[in-house]
């Protein structure tokens, strides 16, 4: 059995919570908030024990393998960092931190306690994108020619005005790192390493520090192309997430609402008859299990085995760094008349 503890009792926790229920090697046994009424109404759903400080949650309770970070997306370093030394595992939610120098001192941290440590990029796990994966594997598109990520959602006024640190660049970061972050890490795992960006990020309509809306070429060390949209500015619902590969012998299109359906796949080595079979086998069942669950399932796994997890810290920190040089790239804005 492996002992969880979640530090942050915020809208995301519920998905650790519910997966970690799923999974029998798995228990749930402390909770830590800020908020004591939060932190009640926790406590009240899970039984487990209950902390308002990582500080003492670390020094009373013994028996915690593995920390979940949950908390707002500042705040993942000194966390995650007390945790690793404490000699607990961790699995760290999107994004791994907002800094490089945040993400360099979690890897130190992991390295020198000699713990293991995840990053929630569950959008790896939809069986949609597993089987894009392993197109590009077998290399059945051939040579690429160029992809594209596409976030075009809705995040309203209301919903950054729920609390003071959405939005700001200190605590949470705007569209790429909240929300399309799962997807420039999609980028590179399907794709390779980004060696160039030039891009335009900018703050239209909600009222925020960070951007509202992004777009961005990318040069892959491959020599592919790349292109970025990332939006939260879209009236009045989310309307499109997609990723798209294009190559000599085929292309791909994984979209909707959400990036779990395969809207388009055409390649020389497969038939009509084979590629409705792999529609017909994806629509079945378009989401999956949780890939919140499947990372939790990892960890324990990894523990048992000692072996790295399957999204490491290096793999989160390389969407980070994708994030800051998108941004840092297009924020530069030209005097307009």
């Amino acid at each position: 059995m492996i002992n969880y503890a979640i530090v942050g009792c915020g809208h995301i926790a519920n998905k650790h919570i519910e997966a970690i229920e799923k999974i029998d090697q798995a228990s749930l046994v402390a909770i830590c908030d800020t908020n004591p009424e939060r932190l009640n109404q926790y406590m009240e759903q899970t039984g487990a024990e209950g902390y308002s400080s990582i500080d003492e949650m670390l020094e009373r309770q013994s028996n915690i393998d593995v920390v979940c970070i949950c908390t707002p997306s500042g705040l993942h370093a000194p966390l995650a960092v007390k945790a690793a030394k404490a000699g607990k595992h961790l699995i760290i939610e999107k994004p791994l931190a907002l800094t490089i120098g945040d993400a360099d001192a979690i890897a130190a941290a992991v390295k020198s306690s000699g713990v293991k440590a995840a990053v929630v990029h569950p959008n790896r796990y939809r069986p949609a994108i597993k089987q894009l994966k392993s197109a590009l594997e077998q290399n059945m598109f051939g040579k690429i020619s160029h992809v594209n990520a596409t976030v075009r959602w809705n995040r309203g006024q209301a919903y950054y005005d729920q609390a003071p640190w959405r939005g700001t660049k200190a605590m949470d970061g705007g569209v790429l790192m909240n929300q399309a972050v799962h997807n420039l890490d999609l980028l590179q795992w399907l794709f390779g390493n980004v060696v160039q960006v030039k891009s335009m990020v900018d703050t239209r309509i909600r009222a925020i520090e960070a951007e509202d809306v992004a777009v961005a070429t990318l040069r892959f060390e491959s020599g592919a192309l790349g292109i970025v949209e990332a939006a939260t500015t879209i009236y009045d619902k989310n309307l499109e997430e997609s990723i798209s590969v294009f190559g000599e012998k085929g292309y791909a299109i994984i979209g909707g609402v959400t990036a779990n359906w395969i809207k388009q796949w055409k390649c020389e080595s497969m038939g009509d008859e084979a590629i409705d079979l792999l529609k017909q086998e994806v629509e079945a069942n378009p989401y999956g299990v949780s890939g919140h669950q499947q990372i939790i399932e990892d960890m324990i796994a990894a523990i048992r085995d000692d072996r790295e997890p399957v999204v490491t810290v290096e793999d989160g920190k390389a969407a980070v760094q994708l994030v800051i040089d998108i941004v840092q790239d297009g924020s530069v804005v030209p005097q307009i008349n």
